[in-house]
C-alpha cells in the first residue's frame, strides 16, 4: 500500500497534461482555422457590390443587382431577380470592373489603323 501512495502524485500530473495538450492540438487545428474562414467570409461578404457574379450556399448563380445592410439582391436570370441575405452568399465568381480599370487599358488599343 504504501508504493501506491508514492507513485500517485507524478501519476495524477500526467492526465491533466494530456487533457491540456489535447486542447491544445484541437484549438490550433479546428477552432483557429474555422474563425479564420469566417472573417475572410464576412469580409467577402461585406465587399459585394452590383455587377458582382455570386453563388449562393445553394448553388444558385446570379449578378448582384443591388445591395442592402443585411441581404442583396440577385438577378438569377434574365428580369428575374431574388433576395437574399448577405451569409447565403458562398462566394464571389467575378468581380465587377471598377470604371478606372476600364480606363485604364493601353493608349490606342481600340483605334483603329489605317
Amino acid at each position: 500500500m504504501h508504493y501506491a501512495a508514492e507513485g500517485g502524485g507524478a501519476g495524477g500530473f500526467t492526465p491533466i497534461l494530456m487533457i491540456a495538450l489535447l486542447f491544445g492540438v484541437m484549438y490550433f487545428m479546428m477552432i483557429r482555422p474555422q474563425q479564420k474562414r469566417r472573417r475572410e467570409a464576412e469580409a467577402m461578404q461585406s465587399a459585394l457590390s452590383p455587377d458582382d457574379e455570386v453563388v449562393t450556399i445553394g448553388g444558385l448563380y446570379g449578378t448582384v443587382t443591388g445591395v442592402e445592410d443585411d441581404s442583396v439582391l440577385l438577378e438569377v436570370a434574365p428580369g428575374v431577380q431574388a433576395r437574399f441575405a448577405r451569409p447565403a452568399i458562398a462566394r464571389v465568381v467575378t468581380r465587377a470592373e471598377l470604371p478606372s480599370e476600364a480606363t485604364a487599358e493601353e493608349p490606342g488599343a481600340g483605334a483603329v489603323k489605317d
